[in-house]
C-alpha cells in the first residue's frame, strides 16, 4: 500500500520546557523532511499529503482543564478529517508530529471510519495519567492514551461523541519502563503491555506476536500504530522531552515497527524535538529507522 504522508507539527500537549520557551517537537517534521524522510519515503512510492498546522501555543492550563485544550481539539478535528482523506485516496498515514496529543485526532478518525479498530500503543512510558489516578492532570501528551481508551475529561476523550477511541482490550502498550507509574493500572485493563525489558528478554519477534494477537485478531478492521520515539533508551535518542535509561536500540525499534507495521491502517510519530539535535544526527538516525521500519506500512491490509 502507498503511503501517505501528513505533517502535523504541534507541540501542543506538552508542558514548556522553561518559563519563556515552547517545546520544540512542532520543529519535527520539517526537521526530518530536512533528514531525508519525506524523499525517500516519495522513492518508494509515498505521497506528500501536506500539513495539519495546529493553533498557538497558549499555555493555558487550569483546573479541570488541559493546557491548550481547545487548540488540541480543533487541531485533532483537523487532523481527523486529514487522515480520512488519505484512507479514502487508498493509502496508509504516515502522521509525523509532533506530540503525542496526535493520538485523539487519530482516534477520531478512526472512530468515524467503519468497522472496529485496534490501537498499538509503543512509548517509553504508558501515558496513563487521568483525573482517576492523577490530579496533576494538564498535559495530554502525557495523557494521551488514558484519553485513547476514555478515562480522561470528555473534552479530549469524547471529542464529537466518538469516546472511547480505542477499547481497552482492543489496546496493546509497548515500551515502558519497568518503574512506570502506571504499570499495574495498565496491565490489568489494556489487551497487552509488554516493557521495554520484557522485549530485550523474550526478543522482538516474541514481543510483536503478543502485541498481534491483541490488535490483529477477528471482530478488529485494523489497528493504528502509535510511536513516541522516547521508546528508545536516551543513549539512542537523546532528543526527547522525557528521556529514561532501559529503553531500545535502534535495531529493536526498527524490528519492532517492521513486524507491526504491515497490518497497521496507519501510524503517526511523536515527539521527536530538534532543538536537542544540534547537528541533525539524531534525526537522520530517526530518518533511517522509520524507513526501514515502515516501509511496508498498509501492505497486507
Amino acid at each position: 500500500m502507498t503511503i501517505g504522508l501528513v505533517s502535523a507539527p504541534t507541540n501542543l500537549g506538552l508542558q514548556p520546557p522553561a518559563p519563556t520557551s515552547v517545546p520544540g517537537t512542532a520543529k519535527a517534521p520539517e526537521a526530518l523532511r530536512e533528514a531525508g524522510l519525506h524523499r525517500r519515503f516519495i522513492e518508494r512510492g509515498g505521497q506528500d499529503r501536506g500539513a495539519v498546522v495546529p493553533g498557538r501555543y497558549a499555555d493555558d492550563a487550569a483546573p479541570g482543564v488541559l493546557r491548550n485544550q481547545a487548540a488540541i481539539v480543533e487541531h485533532a478535528r483537523r487532523l481527523a478529517e486529514r487522515i480520512d482523506a488519505v484512507r479514502a485516496d487508498g493509502l496508509a498515514p504516515l502522521v509525523i508530529g509532533g506530540d503525542c496529543s496526535l493520538l485523539v485526532g487519530a482516534g477520531v478518525a478512526l472512530r468515524r471510519a467503519p468497522g472496529r479498530h485496534g490501537l498499538v500503543h509503543l512509548d517509553g512510558h504508558t501515558d496513563f495519567r487521568h483525573p482517576g489516578n492523577s490530579d496533576l492532570c494538564a498535559s495530554l501528551a502525557g495523557e494521551d492514551l488514558a484519553a485513547a481508551v476514555g478515562l480522561h475529561w470528555p473534552a479530549v476523550a469524547d471529542i464529537d461523541g466518538l469516546g472511547p477511541y480505542f477499547a481497552p482490550a482492543d489496546t496493546a502498550h509497548a515500551g515502558c519502563r519497568d518503574d512506570d507509574t502506571a504499570l499495574a493500572e495498565t496491565t490489568a485493563l489494556l489487551g497487552a503491555v509488554v516493557p521495554a525489558a520484557r522485549i530485550r528478554e523474550q526478543g522482538v519477534e516474541e514481543a510483536a506476536q503478543r502485541i498481534l494477537d491483541v490488535v490483529d485478531r477477528d471482530g478488529l478492521d485494523g489497528h493504528w500504530l502509535h510511536l513516541d520515539v522516547d521508546i528508545l533508551d536516551p543513549g539512542v535518542m537523546p532528543a526527547v522531552d522525557s528521556p529514561d535509561p532501559g529503553g531500545l536500540t535502534a535495531d529493536e525499534l526498527t524490528g519492532l515497527l517492521a513486524a507491526l507495521a504491515p497490518r497497521a491502517i496507519g501510524a503517526q510519530v511523536t515527539v521527536f524535538d530538534p532543538d536537542l539535535d544540534p547537528d541533525g544526527s539524531r534525526a537522520r538516525l530517526l530518518t533511517e529507522i522509520l524507513v526501514e521500519g515502515l516501509a511496508a506500512l498498509g501492505e497486507r491490509r
